[in-house]
C-alpha cells in the first residue's frame, strides 16, 4: 500500500491533497476517542448502571449505522462543507444551510468549552493562571497550527492520539491488575439497570450519551477534499477507526466498572482516575498530563472541521464569500480559520457555553438525520454513471435507513429543557437560511 503524501493541488480544489490512510485514521480515532471517555464513564454508569461496557457498545452499533452513510457521500462527494454540502446536494441551499449551521453552533461551542476545560483543574495541577489568558493563548497556538497546514495538523494529532491511546491503555492494565489480585467485582458487569429505570430502558439512556463519544467522525469528511484518495482511504480509515475506539470503549467501561464501585465513579469528575487510584504505584499527575493532551487534540480537530465547513459553505454561497480566500503557499483557509477561531474564544471568554453545550446532542441527532436521508435522496438525484462514478462505498440501503430512524429514536431520549434551547438555535438557522436561500434566488434572477 503506497501512503506517500500527495503535496500537489488538483483541479477542482484550491487545497492540498496530503493526507493519507494512516494520518486520516489517526485523525478521526483522535477525534472520537477525545477529551469526552475521560468523564464518559461515570455519566454513563449513572445512567445504565454497572454494565457500563453494554450501552457503549451499543452506541458503536448506532454510531457505525451513520457512518455508513458518511463514507458513502464522502467517497463519492470528496469535498469540503461535509453535511452541509451532501443536504445542499440533495435538498438544496436552505437545508444546506441548516445542516451547516448546526454543525459550526456545535464545533464553535465545542472549541470554545475546550478551551475554557484545558484552563481548569487539570491545568491547575501544574500551575494556577486565568483562564482569559489561557484561552487566548490556547486557541492562538491551535489556529497557529491550523494554518500551518492539514499535514503538520495531522501529524500532530497523530502524536497526542497514541499519548491518549496509552493513557486508555494504562487504565485497561491498572483495572485489569486490580482484578487479578482479588479486588474489584466482576459480577458488576451483568448488573444492568437502575433504581428508577429497568435494563431496556437503562442501556438507550446510557446508549444515548455513549453515542457522543463516538460522532467525532462528522469532523473527518471536511477534510476529506484534502486527502490523496478519498475514495480508497475514507472508509478504510473510518470504519477501522470506530472499531479501534469502540473496542478501547468497552474494555475502558468493563474494568473502570469492575474495579471500582458503581457509585465511586458516578460521583467522580475524573472516573478513570478513580481506577488508577484504586491500583495504586502510578501518580495521579501523569493523568492530568494526557487529559490536557486529548483536550487540546479535540480542540485541534474541531477546529479544523469547523474552519473547513465554514470554507466549504462559503464556496456553496452559503456564506460570505471572503471566508473561502486560502494562504497562497500553505493553501489553507485562513480566512475560516480566523473567523471561526475568534468566535470560539468569544464563547471562551464571556463563559456562556455551558448554556448551549447541552443542546449540541439535539444539534447534532438533527444533523445525522438530515445525512442519512440525504445518503438515500442522492442515489436517486444522482444516480452513478460509468465505472467510475460507481467506485465509491456504498452501504445497502436499509443502513441509512436505520441511520435515520436510530437518530428519532436517541432524540426521544433529549429532556425537554434541551429540546426548547435546540429549537430556538434552530429557528435561528432557519431564519438565516431562509435570507440566504431568498438572496440566491434573487442573484440568479438578476
Amino acid at each position: 500500500m503506497n501512503d506517500k503524501p500527495d503535496t500537489s493541488t488538483e483541479p477542482g480544489t484550491p487545497l492540498r491533497r496530503t493526507l493519507t490512510t494512516t494520518l486520516l485514521y489517526f485523525f478521526i480515532l483522535g477525534d472520537v476517542l477525545g477529551a469526552g471517555v475521560y468523564v464518559l464513564v461515570g455519566q454513563v454508569a449513572a445512567e445504565s448502571g454497572p454494565a457500563v461496557w453494554l450501552p457503549l457498545a451499543v452506541a458503536l452499533g448506532l454510531a457505525l449505522l451513520t457512518a455508513a452513510s458518511y463514507a458513502e457521500l464522502a467517497t463519492r462527494f470528496p469535498r469540503a462543507g461535509g453535511a452541509s454540502h451532501y443536504a445542499t446536494l440533495a435538498y438544496g441551499p436552505f437545508v444546506g444551510f441548516l445542516a451547516g449551521f448546526c454543525m459550526l453552533a456545535a464545533g464553535v461551542v465545542s472549541v470554545g468549552a475546550l478551551a475554557r476545560g484545558f484552563a481548569g483543574d487539570y491545568l491547575a495541577e501544574f500551575v494556577s493562571l486565568p483562564i482569559a489568558l489561557v484561552a487566548v493563548v490556547f486557541l492562538g497556538a491551535l489556529a497557529l497550527l491550523n494554518l500551518r497546514g492539514i499535514s503538520e495538523s495531522t501529524r500532530a494529532n497523530t502524536v497526542a492520539t497514541l499519548i491518549e491511546v496509552g493513557g486508555l491503555v494504562l487504565v485497561i492494565g491498572l483495572g485489569a491488575w486490580v482484578l487479578l489480585r482479588g479486588d474489584g467485582d466482576v459480577g458488576r458487569l451483568a448488573d444492568v439497570g437502575t433504581a428508577s429505570s429497568g435494563p431496556t430502558a437503562a442501556v438507550l439512556s446510557g446508549a444515548v450519551l455513549g453515542y457522543y463519544s463516538f460522532v467525532g467522525f462528522e469532523t473527518s469528511v471536511n477534510v476529506a477534499e484534502e486527502t490523496r484518495d478519498p475514495r480508497r482511504s475514507y472508509p478504510r480509515a473510518l470504519f477501522g477507526a470506530l472499531i479501534t475506539a469502540g473496542l478501547v470503549y468497552v474494555l475502558v467501561g468493563c474494568v473502570a466498572a469492575a474495579a471500582v464501585p458503581t457509585q465511586t465513579l458516578v460521583d467522580s469528575s475524573g472516573p478513570l482516575l478513580e481506577v488508577v487510584k484504586e491500583a495504586g504505584g502510578v501518580p495521579p499527575r501523569v493523568f492530568s498530563v494526557v487529559a490536557l493532551v486529548a483536550v487540546a487534540n479535540g480542540a485541534l480537530l474541531t477546529g479544523i472541521m469547523t474552519s473547513r465547513l465554514t470554507f466549504g459553505m462559503a464556496r456553496d454561497g452559503l456564506l460570505p464569500r471572503p471566508l473561502t480566500r486560502v494562504l497562497p503557499g500553505r493553501r489553507t483557509p485562513w480566512a475560516a480559520i480566523a473567523a471561526t477561531t475568534a468566535l470560539s474564544l468569544l464563547l471562551a471568554l464571556t463563559g456562556n457555553v455551558a448554556t448551549l453545550a447541552s443542546t449540541l446532542v439535539l444539534l447534532l441527532l438533527v444533523v445525522f438525520f438530515i445525512v442519512n436521508t440525504a445518503a438515500l435522496v442522492l442515489r436517486r438525484k444522482h444516480p452513478a454513471r460509468g465505472a467510475a462514478d460507481r467506485d465509491h462505498f456504498r452501504a445497502p440501503a436499509v443502513v441509512p435507513a436505520l441511520g435515520a430512524l436510530s437518530c428519532v429514536v436517541l432524540a426521544t431520549q433529549v429532556e425537554a429543557e434541551v429540546w426548547l434551547r435546540g429549537l430556538i438555535v434552530l429557528a435561528v438557522g432557519c431564519v438565516l437560511g431562509a435570507c440566504v436561500t431568498l438572496r440566491r434566488r434573487a442573484r440568479k434572477e438578476t
